[in-house]
């Protein structure tokens, strides 16, 4: 007999005014063709920045020297991972690691963040730069986490991003884990294939039973 493995969908679904990074292009399908007007097929015009909802991070977008999205080895995304609690901690410190062993190469931190921004949140739990070190320590290679970035909203100086510069972690953001249980998972998240480019919206979802 085959095993049953639930697929828990832990992507943000783009809604009509999906709220994006200030500043950000807005995310927008703009109707083309259309049956009811004589067309002989529907379809849309998409517009968005490669940075909306749920979607990966490239080296390139914190980094002039850092690879592109098309040079990221999709095994980064595809593979065992731990969902960890970390609600409560504002930004996420190392401490939310003690007592941990044998950690998955792919981390994904619930701080709390709903399933559906309304508005684009301003204050999130961000992640400490001795956060990401001593994940890097314990052999993680992707942290992933609900809030819409590793930094503040207001920082300039990204020193989260510039922890996964100099560790060579990658980054996933803006997850929905809200009904999701903490534990082992296998991820499977699958960026857009775009070229050349500092990140994508992407689709991911966690396989439990296998």
């Amino acid at each position: 007999m085959t095993p049953q493995v639930a697929i828990h969908d832990v992507s943000r679904a783009l809604t009509p005014g999906h709220p994006n990074w200030p500043g950000d292009a807005p995310f927008s399908v703009t109707p083309a063709a259309r049956i009811a007007s004589g067309d002989s097929v529907n379809t849309g015009v998409l517009s968005t920045s490669t940075h909306t909802g749920t979607h990966v991070d490239a080296p390139w977008h914190y980094s002039e020297s850092g690879i592109r999205l098309d040079e990221v080895p999709l095994s980064v995304y595809i593979g065992p991972c731990l969902v960890l609690d970390a609600r409560g901690h504002n930004p996420v410190g190392p401490e939310v690691l003690d007592g941990l062993k044998d950690l998955p190469e792919r981390l994904l931190l619930y701080t709390g963040e709903p399933g559906h921004w309304q508005s684009f949140p301003e204050h999130f739990a961000a992640l400490s730069p001795a956060f990401v070190r001593r994940a890097a320590g314990l052999g993680v290679r992707l942290i992933g986490t609900d809030a819409p970035s590793v930094d503040p909203l207001t920082s300039k100086t990204l020193d989260g991003h510039a922890a996964f510069r100099e560790t060579g972690l990658y980054i996933l953001e803006g997850l929905n884990l809200s009904a999701v249980t903490p534990g082992p998972y296998q991820l499977v998240c699958l960026p857009l294939p775009l070229s050349g480019v500092d990140g994508a919206p992407a689709r991911a979802v966690l396989l439990e039973g296998r």
